[in-house]
């Protein structure tokens, strides 16, 4: 009988990807699940101070659960999601509250004490995961957020989007790429988890592109990252621009970009987490082509077959400097 032998990677397990998963197993010793929460702020380029309209391809709804109203206390919203959750995961004991829905460090500091003190008062919450843009922080935030990090798991996650400012000028982002930098450096330097996120196929960007710019991604000193594929939602700008301008997008197959992310697993620096590699969001939103309705779960099932056969892993052809 053949004897089969598995390889521990670097980050300290036999997936060929660090994984989100047993990045918090390793922290807790315990799975943790994230409870997601709208706390009725906005963002910057939505209500004037740098646009109207907010970026082309952002519909909120479309990754927001249901239980998440911000008419609804931030403990209701905890409670209600972790019974959701309770029924589908049921091995979770310990939560951590994911500020997910638009800047959610774009208010005055002591709105944000508010906010995150209640959050941090629930019995079961264990940390908090902070989504907002590069340009709605500052020194004062970042202090506080050091602070809390002392005592509970804080990660703060930026939408960063690309790094190629054509782009983000072209998605309506409202800053560039080196105010990305800036963010996510003052960010780490204060001892804070650091995540960021990746729309992968933006109009304008060709596959060559999107590999290449995994080199600047491996030079910021990010904890954890997300990539989604290119998605058109209804009611968005970009749902208008690819009525007139089809030409500009091109849509993976999902075979393709299973291959195109192995590319990009290849080369990202192994001691970033991956938390996730493509999204889903409800058909009802959806505009143009997609995949139809594949789980994450399935997803990621897909991705590790596809490592496996071809003999890959994170950080394969990760070189420093």
């Amino acid at each position: 009988m053949q004897k089969i032998t598995f390889m521990i990677y670097s980050w300290g397990d036999e997936r060929r990807y660090n994984s989100y998963s047993a990045y918090f197993r390793r922290h807790f010793g315990e799975r943790v699940q994230k409870v997601a929460i709208n706390a009725g702020f906005t963002c910057p380029n939505r209500d004037g101070k740098v646009g109207f309209g907010g970026c082309t391809f952002c519909n909120n709804e479309a990754f927001t659960p249901s239980y998440c109203q911000p008419t609804k206390s931030i403990t209701q919203q905890i409670e209600e999601g972790i019974e959701f959750h309770r029924r589908r995961y049921r091995n979770a004991s310990r939560y951590l509250a994911y500020f997910q829905s638009f800047s959610n460090t774009y208010a005055p500091l002591e709105v944000l004490r508010s906010r995150y003190s209640e959050a941090l008062s629930h019995p079961e919450v264990v940390g908090v995961v902070i989504g907002t843009r590069p340009d709605c922080v500052s020194e004062e935030i970042l202090d506080y957020f050091a602070e809390l990090a002392k005592s509970h798991y804080v990660t703060i996650e930026y939408g960063i989007e690309s790094t190629y400012d054509a782009t983000l000028k072209a998605i309506n982002r409202g800053h560039d790429f080196e105010c990305a930098e800036r963010a996510v450096r003052m960010t780490a330097e204060r001892g804070i988890a650091v995540g960021a996120h990746f729309v992968l196929g933006l109009p304008g960007e060709s596959d060559e592109m999107i590999i290449e710019q995994v080199q600047r991604i491996n030079a910021l000193p990010l904890t954890t990252i997300k990539f989604h594929q290119l998605q058109v939602f209804k009611g968005t700008a970009m749902e208008r621009e690819y009525d007139e301008y089809p030409e500009h997008f091109r849509f993976w197959e999902l075979e393709e970009y299973l291959d195109l992310f192995v590319e990009i697993l290849r080369r990202l620096r192994p001691d970033i987490v991956v938390e996730r590699f493509a999204s889903e969001a409800p058909p009802r939103y959806h505009y143009g082509r997609n995949w139809g309705l594949v789980r994450n779960e399935t997803l990621w099932t897909m991705l590790e077959k596809r490592l496996t056969e071809r003999n890959a892993w994170q950080g394969e052809l990760y070189r420093e400097g």
